[in-house]
């Protein structure tokens, strides 16, 4: 039987050394994923080092109120969107003035999600520009599509599509680190 969780290791432990090389801190807004990408780098012995935490935003309420995302940009734009997903990572980084980078997620994971947006996801990444006085936050935001796989039950789709949504994040994070 493969472990399920040797790639996400993997990256984790990159994603530790590469936030270690660069001093970095990354902090966390997770909708759809619920703590599952906060999780997965919390295996790794030591990130408490440089992940500074996650903000578990699963309500548009609490999008709005923990990270100041403007209800008027879900409303105009929807809560599953780039928009949003920058906003959110925009709103995690300045709650969290030691973190450097940070990431989000918004997504549809379904099943019963709007057809249109069935398996959708929106990442946002904010970094922190440092060398720039003063500091201007830089962000991206990338769309990942979740298929599902046929025959499985509705749980083994939304745990499919979460894990392979922290998954994206990860390397997404990773490939932000190694550009930087």
């Amino acid at each position: 039987m493969t472990d399920p969780f040797s790639q996400s290791d993997s990256l984790a432990g990159e994603i530790f050394s590469l936030l270690q090389q660069k001093s970095a801190r990354v902090v966390l807004a997770e909708s759809c994923t619920c703590g599952l990408i906060a999780s997965l780098l919390a295996r790794i012995p030591g990130m408490s080092a440089v992940l500074a935490g996650s903000f578990v935003v699963y309500q548009v309420d609490s999008k709005v109120s923990w990270l100041d995302v403007p209800q008027t940009l879900i409303d105009q734009y929807d809560v599953v969107s780039s928009e949003v997903a920058a906003a959110m990572a925009e709103g995690a980084l300045r709650k969290t003035p030691h973190a450097t980078i940070a990431v989000s997620i918004t997504g549809h994971l379904g099943p019963g999600a709007p057809v249109d947006l069935d398996g959708t996801a929106w990442l946002g990444i904010a970094q922190r520009e440092l060398h720039v006085v003063p500091a201007t936050v830089r962000t991206l935001t990338k769309k990942l599509a979740l298929e599902a796989v046929p025959g499985l039950t509705p749980l083994q789709i939304r745990r499919d599509r979460q894990f392979a949504a922290a998954l994206m994040a990860l390397q997404n994070l990773r490939t932000t680190l190694l550009e930087s």
